[in-house]
């Protein structure tokens, strides 16, 4: 009987000696199979520093992780991804609700975009799926995701100045991605972010249905006080022109349902000065378009606030989507000649919005310009 326990501890005993030593070289082996799946990428290259098990709690954290673009000639490398941590574990309030779901958080996260002589000229979409990366880390599906302090930067080496501007700061938290709970709801997922845009601040909330078959979401946004100044080297590289002075603001609303679509979007600029004094060393035809462009600015400022803007309602289908010029004419005109457009969301799109009347009034310059169809109609006959 002495023997036949002592025989029995000597058991426990080794098994957890090798949990002991599974778990310390697990992190180890993880590391290995995950840098090794990164460095093979097709076009990109990544690299993960460390990771840290948490067995327990049934996650892992990733230690400064880095994804770079590889150019398949040369084999030199760009920055595209980067994250100071990420943080993937079961996520515990949906398994309470009976489903198995993951969730992720971003620390530090970092996207650049980036355009030069060899691609379009447009920004670039990458062409990797995250989603295929991330199954390789995380194989439950997603159902929370929560992003702090990021940065999203855009950047154009082939054009002159070259452009770098980014939105920093970012914060997003997006919940119930995969409807683990309030499957009752038409829209159960929400996602809500802010950020900051030299100077400004920007908002974003939206509510979702992410398994519909059609896209079905009632969203607003809104940027407010961005100096236009600060990004300067955009204007000059892409419009011709130096801002001297200028703040500016965006307001949209956006609702989807069963493939179609209703919203606006609302731009403000208020105290916009293009050309000025610190255009003195400028050629002359540098200062004739600046001319141009601030005139044009100060032919649609409403002469109170001091601001241009204008609000430019669409709707229609997903797959045909469509803008009503005339509508965006009359608003300038109207904003720049009776009265400034609030600079504030107008919490009139939601997703019961969708559906409703699709008869747009005519505009005064609709009414001038485009032909009578009851009219068109008696002189057919």
């Amino acid at each position: 009987m002495h023997s036949k326990r002592r025989w029995t501890a000597k058991i426990l005993i080794g098994i957890l000696i090798a949990i002991i030593v599974i778990r310390l070289v697990l992190p180890y082996v993880v590391l290995h199979f995950a840098n090794k799946s990164l460095a093979n990428m097709d076009g990109y290259y990544g690299h993960i520093r460390d990771i840290d098990l948490a067995i327990i709690r049934g996650a892992y954290k990733i230690d400064s992780i880095y994804i770079n673009k590889q150019d398949s000639a040369t084999q030199k490398q760009t920055p595209f991804f980067a994250s100071k941590e990420i943080d993937l574990s079961v996520e515990w309030k949906a398994l309470f609700k009976g489903s198995v779901v993951g969730e992720l958080v971003f620390r530090r996260p970092y996207l650049r975009f980036t355009k030069d002589k060899v691609e379009p000229k447009e920004v670039v979409k990458d062409s990797a799926d995250f989603r295929k990366i991330l199954d390789k880390f995380m194989p439950l599906n997603i159902n929370r995701c929560e992003l702090l302090g990021g940065v999203i930067q855009y950047q154009d080496f082939s054009s002159k100045p070259n452009v770098d501007i980014a939105l920093t700061d970012l914060n997003l938290l997006a919940q119930n991605l995969r409807n683990s709970y309030d499957s009752s709801a038409l829209l159960p997922a929400s996602i809500h972010a802010t950020a900051d845009v030299y100077e400004g601040k920007l908002r974003f909330d939206a509510r979702l249905n992410p398994l519909a078959n059609a896209p079905t979401f009632d969203m607003s946004a809104e940027l407010n006080n961005t100096n236009l100044v600060k990004m300067n080297d955009f204007f000059q590289a892409y419009a011709k022109v130096d801002v001297n002075d200028g703040r500016f603001g965006l307001y949209t609303e956006v609702a989807a349902k069963d493939a179609e679509f209703k919203g606006y979007v609302k731009p403000v600029i208020k105290n916009l000065d293009v050309l000025g004094r610190e255009d003195r060393k400028d050629n002359l035809l540098r200062k004739l378009w600046e001319a141009i462009a601030g005139g044009a600015g100060k032919l649609f400022e409403n002469k109170n606030k001091d601001q241009v803007a204008t609000k430019v309602p669409f709707q229609g289908r997903i797959d045909n989507p469509k803008t009503n010029v005339w509508v965006a004419i009359t608003n300038i005109l109207q904003n720049a000649f009776i009265h400034a457009i609030q600079p504030s969301i107008d919490n009139e799109i939601s997703i019961a919005s969708v559906k409703g009347d699709k008869q747009e009034k005519k505009t005064f310059f609709q009414k001038i310009f485009s032909k009578d169809d009851g009219k068109d109609k008696k002189k057919s006959k």
